[in-house]
């Protein structure tokens, strides 16, 4: 295997812990506080923390990036994931738990905004969406396994925050064996101005790349940060809350790699306009299904191998569009995107489950889909164009 294969394979398995992390604390917090007394709007707003870290941080993460490489990035980032998880069961209180997840915030955007752009950046066009669909697959490979630690807290609440943690730190190890490297310095980046001026033309090429990674935010934040809530709510025990959010996972996991490759030969805006369209109706279905516990979790495998690839695949659509040199731009903003995404996902939902009874949550992960599809049907061949337009 060479260099570069094992670059890649270590980059992706760092994702995966990360991806495991993040699907363990959302619902373990969230059924933690529930269990507690605390409400859905409050518990919502805890979980907000983690994405209100990724969007303090963003305009900062471009400059070093660029000034001191890829590895450094990744390193203090995923550091500061290991040690907060490790400071979770010192004290478990409200706002310190709260500031945790603003911290593991800021560290996971630090990893995954310097895993997703070096990847991009050494990844031919023909394997992109391969790639990036990989680097979604070990995240949702990560990610699916999480929620299965819930449970965990039967036998003591500290046992998921101690596994989480030293998973990831042996990961975190491994990045000490990659060398170095920077991003195309075509542009400097060297203020805040400048950025912003960099943030403005990037979502100028490539804004309607964005709203993939955005509305993947949103479900995937609400369904792990509310869904536990509103599960248990209807009747659900704690283990049929954890292997409803497994299926979705898992179905993200299934198909998410063929997804990337057709997204390689039949264009990405197509791909992502079928994915969310069957999204919209896998949900839909879902709202009318709650009380049968099979086809919720059939509906929830079918809605994960549609939509779980968002993300991944808005990065590829980001980098289809996106001038080579403003790729780092482009990478921050979708994670910047997805934050916004997240940051609106758990609370919207806990207030919608502590103020509208008689709906089912799951219209309100439906109807946005729908409305994501209808931009990218309406605008998304415009951007293509105004690309073409802008190198002839």
């Amino acid at each position: 295997m060479n260099k570069e294969n094992v670059r890649f394979w270590i980059l992706v398995s760092i994702v995966a812990i990360s991806g495991f992390s993040q699907g363990m604390l959302l619902p373990l917090i969230a059924i933690i506080f529930e269990n507690e007394g605390i409400s859905s709007s409050l518990n919502g707003l805890n979980a907000t923390g983690l994405y209100i870290g990724i969007l303090l941080v963003s305009p900062f993460m471009e400059h070093p990036l660029r000034k001191y490489g890829y590895k450094p990035i990744i390193v203090l980032g995923g550091l500061l994931v290991v040690v907060s998880l490790i400071l979770f069961p010192v004290w478990k209180s409200f706002w310190f738990w709260f500031f945790l997840r603003l911290l593991i915030g800021i560290g996971d955007h630090a990893l995954h905004f310097g895993t997703q752009t070096w990847i991009t950046s050494f990844s031919p066009e023909h394997r992109r969406g391969r790639n990036i669909s990989i680097y979604g697959l070990f995240f949702g490979a990560g990610f699916a396994v999480g929620p299965l630690m819930a449970p965990l807290i039967k036998i003591n609440e500290a046992l998921p925050f101690i596994i989480s943690s030293a998973l990831c730190l042996i990961a975190w190890l491994f990045l000490f064996t990659l060398k170095n490297d920077y991003p195309e310095q075509t542009v400097e980046v060297n203020s805040f101005k400048e950025t912003m001026k960099r943030f403005s033309k990037a979502t100028k090429y490539g804004w309607v790349a964005f709203l993939p990674p955005l509305g993947y935010g949103f479900l995937e934040s609400s369904l792990n940060g509310s869904f536990p809530v509103y599960g248990l709510r209807i009747g659900l025990d704690v283990s049929s809350v954890s292997l409803l959010l497994t299926s979705f996972a898992i179905g993200g996991i299934v198909f998410q790699l063929p997804l990337g490759l057709l997204s390689d030969r039949y264009g990405r805006r197509n791909i992502l306009m079928v994915i969310l369209f069957a999204g919209f109706l896998s949900f839909a279905a879902a709202s009318l299904l709650e009380e049968m516990m099979i086809a919720l979790a059939a509906c929830l495998f079918i809605a994960g191998m549609v939509v779980g690839s968002t993300f991944s695949l808005g990065i590829s659509y980001m980098t289809d569009l996106m001038p080579r040199n403003m790729l780092p731009t482009g990478n921050l903003l979708c994670g910047v995107a997805f934050s916004i995404g997240s940051l609106i996902g758990p609370y919207f939902g806990g207030v919608f489950i502590q103020y509208f009874k008689s709906i089912s949550f799951f219209n309100i992960i439906s109807a946005m889909l729908l409305l994501i599809f209808l931009t990218i049907v309406i605008f998304g061949q415009k951007q293509m164009v105004s690309k073409k337009e802008s190198y002839m």
